[in-house]
């Protein structure tokens, strides 16, 4: 039994304090079974009416599930009950498999709101009371199914609780404690990401397989012969040009309507001492608070087209903030915004006047690195070149052709990201930070406070040994885990980490023994 779940018994005097989910999630619950009804509707039509046995099947399986689903969160509303004590918050729920928890108020991290639009509908939400236990799903506890007023009622009360058990000064409601708000300029940035492009194949192929595993040929609908029909009477040429072009067009309508469902109503803002929070969500809304005695550090992102633009996005290098996924969603402090406002945020989040990922003068690193970079560009074009050479000595010369032209026009091209990824190599020591910039597709810079870093791992491949390089490993309890400085000469990255932490790598240090003339 962990700490957090170790569950203090009460006298029964007591129990009138006890909470439970509001009744409205009964109609939440219900709205599951419209599912497979929608889908049934949808397939009727997309058919003309022809139904057959294996969709039928598919059907029923489909609507029981809901209907378990929908009885299984029948049973979390009847069951489920919940207090908050001077010193802990309390959950139990469960009829056969019965669950207590209790998590000390000491030991909360961060209390977040989420609603989806079933939810929005009925005015609830979702709480969730984080305690930064990452080594289990366990951690922490939640409560699906609140009114919105009381969420916020309990999310407030257990913010008193804290400040009043830690010592510490509530914060002034008449401080504006904004750090930034959306700015609907930022729209123009929404489209620089090959994420939407992504999204329409990923579209398209889970259409494919639903119909697929339900016996309908996806080729064989209406529509579908329509468009081949259209496709087969222009030239070929044009025919892929204007593949393209619809596809990158609904691409950039995804993704455009991805940044405004996620980014709408954004609001960064220190509500309380000690504390950064992050509301933002159109639709879906969340509001993620992150406790700062837990950060580490933050990280600038800057993705190729929105480097392009001029544009980056900020995230939190932090613990506590739940496992790789749910880290990589509740550490965004930003959309995708102008760089000089994203360096901003960065220095205010810290408390610096001005970021170390800004002001930090960055070592560049050994030209062997770019020599590296440049070999990748060349095993890369050779390797995706070869297939239409082979293919031409022994078919036709007009692949020869094409073959060469292609690897001459990679190998170009990737010497021109090689020079820019050697360009973007860096690390240096700022005060108590440690700054690490990297890569060419994505080019990250991460300031990681030196006192968070908690070991060193250093690798060489056969080619780095070579070159005289290795990669340096800043390992730490927050964040990714492990940030790192590529492709460094192997003396200036030892030199690093004994300046940024001294004494920790010394014992697995062989020094070398001095050479006599």
């Amino acid at each position: 039994m962990t700490p957090d779940s170790a569950v203090r018994h009460t006298d029964g005097a007591a129990n009138d304090t006890w909470g439970r989910l509001n009744p409205r999630l009964f109609l939440v619950n219900l709205s599951v079974v419209a599912t497979p009804l929608a889908t049934f509707g949808a397939t009727t039509v997309l058919t003309g009416g022809e139904i057959n046995l294996q969709v039928l099947i598919t059907f029923v399986s489909f609507l029981i599930t809901c209907l378990v689903i929908a009885g299984i969160s029948m049973m979390r509303l009847i069951t489920t009950r919940y207090r908050v004590t001077p010193d802990r918050v309390e959950l139990h729920k469960g009829r056969f498999f019965r669950s207590e928890r209790s998590i000390p108020v000491d030991r909360i991290r961060s209390v977040d709101l989420t609603a989806n639009p079933l939810h929005r509908i009925f005015g609830l939400t979702s709480l969730k009371i984080a305690t930064g236990d990452q080594a289990t799903s366990g951690g922490g506890l939640s409560l699906d199914g609140l009114a919105v007023r009381d969420a916020e009622e309990l999310r407030r009360r257990l913010s008193e609780l804290r400040h009043a058990r830690q010592g510490l000064d509530t914060a002034d409601p008449d401080t504006d404690s904004t750090l930034a708000e959306l700015d609907w300029a930022w729209l123009r940035y929404a489209p620089l990401t090959l994420w939407g492009v992504g999204g329409v194949f990923i579209a398209v192929g889970s259409v494919y397989r639903t119909l697929h595993q339900m016996k309908i040929d996806p080729l064989e609908l209406g529509i579908v012969k329509d468009i081949e029909a259209r496709f087969g009477s222009v030239p070929l040429w044009y025919g892929i040009l204007l593949t393209v072009a619809v596809i990158v067009v609904i691409g950039v309508a995804g993704s455009t309507a991805t940044f405004i469902e996620g980014w709408g109503g954004y609001h960064l803002d220190r509500p309380e001492t000690g504390m950064l929070r992050v509301r933002r969500g159109l639709l879906v809304t969340r509001s993620v608070s992150i406790e700062e005695q837990r950060l580490r550090g933050v990280e600038v992102a800057e993705p190729l087209l929105l480097r392009w633009a001029g544009g980056a996005r900020v995230k939190a290098v932090a613990s506590g903030l739940g496992d790789e996924d749910e880290n990589s969603s509740r550490s965004r402090l930003t959309p995708p915004v102008p760089l000089a406002l994203a360096r901003r945020i960065a220095a205010d989040v810290l408390g610096e006047r001005v970021s170390p990922t800004t002001e930090a003068r960055l070592a560049p690193h050994p030209r062997a690195a770019l020599r590296r970079r440049i070999n990748r560009a060349l095993i890369w074009s050779v390797l995706i070149a070869a297939p239409f050479v082979g293919l031409g000595l022994w078919l036709t010369p007009v692949l020869v052709h094409t073959g060469w032209i292609t690897a001459v026009v990679l190998f170009c091209v990737g010497v021109a990201f090689a020079f820019d990824a050697y360009r973007n190599l860096g690390h240096a020591i700022h005060g108590p930070y440690l700054v690490t910039r990297s890569g060419t597709f994505t080019r990250r810079t991460a300031a990681l406070q030196r006192d968070g870093v908690i070991g060193w791992s250093i690798t060489r491949s056969v080619f780095q040994r070579r070159a005289g390089l290795l990669t340096l490993g800043a390992a730490t309890a927050a964040g990714n885990g492990v940030y790192k400085v590529r492709d460094v000469g192997v003396s200036e990255g030892l030199a690093l980490a004994e300046d940024a932490i001294p004494g920790l790598l010394a014992p697995f240090i062989e020094r070398a023994p001095a050479r006599h003339r």
